[in-house]
């Protein structure tokens, strides 16, 4: 280096090819004459896998992922109105994989901004409401409450709350917060309580302080 520190070395993501070759590739029970071990995939095997996942889950499917986290799903939902390009939106799917919530429901338009969820979204089930009354039908349907989060008038600390196990966590804008038709739908409009001088905390923050608070109640 020109000014004399010495470089800091980066550390490898993942892990290379399945040691020992095809022939030591993991296989189904009965000796090796048995097929390959339907949760990994041969290309990872043979290549290696860099990919952002638990080393329990090294080389395999993305469907195999799935299907084991679909067994273990919490009974949480979380919900976003998604009527800008929020680039926050994608930190908040990150951190609902985090917490291996049971459904990611996008309120609004289809299309969001996925560069933040470092496709996370792969592993989670994603679901498409047109506005905010088909999703609070949908979650009637589902005997699900839905808690709004946002520091609106009538709010109540969320630190106080007993958020129930099963049920929707709904998220307004970046800009504007939860829509009134949000607000007036909602069983209860939760706030994080602050004690500086802005606002309101971004979209990203606030949805991992709430999916903490609830998972504080339910661990």
């Amino acid at each position: 280096m020109q000014d004399g520190t010495e470089p800091v070395e980066q550390r490898e993501v993942g892990v290379g090819p399945w040691p020992g070759g095809p022939d030591a590739w993991p296989r189904l029970p009965g000796g090796p004459g048995g097929g390959i071990d339907p949760r990994y995939d041969p290309e990872l095997l043979a290549h290696g896998d860099r990919r952002n996942v638990l080393d329990g889950y090294r080389y395999w499917t993305v469907e195999a992922i799935v299907a084991d986290l679909d067994a273990r799903r919490h009974p949480l939902h979380v919900a976003f109105e998604n009527v800008e390009h929020d680039l926050n939106v994608g930190s908040l799917v990150r951190t609902a994989n985090a917490y291996n919530v049971a459904g990611v429901h996008v309120v609004g338009r289809r299309r969001w901004n996925r560069r933040g969820a470092m496709v996370t979204d792969r592993y989670l089930h994603v679901h498409h409401h047109a506005d905010v009354t088909d999703l609070l039908t949908w979650a009637q349907e589902h005997g699900l409450p839905v808690l709004g989060i946002d520091n609106v008038p009538g709010s109540v600390p969320i630190e106080t709350y007993p958020m129930p196990r099963d049920c929707v966590l709904l998220f307004g804008t970046e800009s504007s917060g939860l829509s009134p038709a949000a607000v007036g739908g909602a069983q209860a409009v939760l706030h994080i309580t602050q004690h500086g001088s802005t606002r309101s905390l971004n979209l990203g923050a606030a949805a991992a302080i709430a999916m903490y608070a609830w998972a504080t109640h339910h661990p």
